[in-house]
């Protein structure tokens, strides 16, 4: 069964939608991450004003996401509900308790402690169930007559563990670029250090998690499209020459460089994803036509996207571009 034009777009829109959420989303994650990393008031303080602007924006993409998905592919939602049912809270949780360390921190100064920790460890949580739910879908999702039919605690495992602290650390990477990119002085100096430290650690973590789905978990490479798809592999060499531009452009101090090049490498991967679930929605079970709403839904949903997704897209585009340049002080 071949999916229709409207299906194909509404796959299209949720694809390119979670691609800008993770780089926009990515980088103010990272930074909440790398924010734990150091006792400094002065560069927490910096890091909060690079951000500041554009957090609450980036997460906007995540609700077109959850919407898009429930009306369009409401069998992808109800599986992936039931698949990471716990996963999902926790993501939750951290959005929320980082959103409210965020702004209370500014205020509550008796409390200040309690707040960085909430930031910290909300953006970590939120950053590693996102890599854990990648993995857990690498290794395939069990689905009978359209239903979840595993158990709450299948993405606990060895490979999406490592899946998700690669994420951390990715996300880091991406943030301390964007520190760099955003950031001067002292704190420029700072996350120019950590870049080649973080670049390592990624390639690590990422090739422990290859070298165990070649192993004792075959399953999460070996049965994806990525073997009947060789063409594909040019994604993943483009990550690792990603990687390498990052280590040139800190150490030849282009501030735009390693945020390009960390956004270019997230890209890589997201596309190495997509070579190898196409054409399903729920590896390896749901395929994106099988999944999709009735076409008269997704026309009405067609008319309601064609307005509500160029205001967001110009929004966030018109906030970028008015907040461009080194960040100021502008919280607290």
């Amino acid at each position: 069964m071949q999916p229709t034009d409207l299906t194909v777009f509404w796959a299209g829109v949720i694809a390119i939608s979670i691609l800008i959420y993770i780089i926009l989303d990515g980088f103010d994650l990272g930074v909440g991450i790398l924010f734990g990393t150091t006792p400094v008031e002065e560069h927490r303080q910096e890091m909060l004003n690079t951000i500041a602007p554009f957090w609450d924006g980036n997460q906007t993409w995540l609700v077109i996401i959850g919407a898009s998905l429930f009306a369009a592919f409401p069998v992808v939602y109800a599986v992936f509900l039931g698949a990471f049912y716990i996963p999902i809270l926790l993501l939750l949780f951290g959005l929320i308790f980082r959103g409210i360390a965020f702004e209370f921190r500014g205020r509550a100064k008796q409390m200040l402690w309690l707040w960085d920790w909430g930031f910290f460890l909300g953006s970590t949580l939120v950053a590693f169930v996102q890599g854990a739910a990648v993995g857990a879908l690498m290794r395939g999702i069990p689905v009978i007559d359209g239903q979840f039919s595993g158990n709450a605690l299948d993405w606990v495992h060895p490979f999406p563990i490592l899946t998700g602290a690669g994420m951390v650390l990715g996300y880091a990477l991406l943030g301390a670029a964007w520190l760099v990119f955003k950031g001067d002085g002292a704190l420029r100096d700072w996350a120019y250090a950590r870049i080649p430290r973080l670049v390592v650690a990624v390639v690590i973590v990422l090739g422990t998690a290859f070298t165990v789905s070649m192993t004792f978990d075959a399953g999460a490479i070996a049965q994806s499209n990525l073997h009947a798809r060789t063409w594909g592999l040019v994604f993943p060499i483009i990550g690792i020459i990603a990687l390498l531009g990052v280590l040139a452009g800190a150490r030849a101090r282009r501030d735009a460089m390693p945020v390009a090049l960390t956004a270019l490498f997230f890209v890589a991967a997201y596309f190495t994803l997509g070579v190898m679930f196409w054409p399903y929605m729920v590896p390896y079970q749901v395929t994106v036509a099988d999944a999709a709403s009735p076409d008269a839904s997704l026309q009405f949903l067609f008319y309601c996207g064609i307005v509500v997704l160029p205001v967001i897209a110009v929004y966030t585009f018109g906030v970028y571009r008015v907040f461009r340049g080194k960040a100021q002080q502008r919280y607290g």
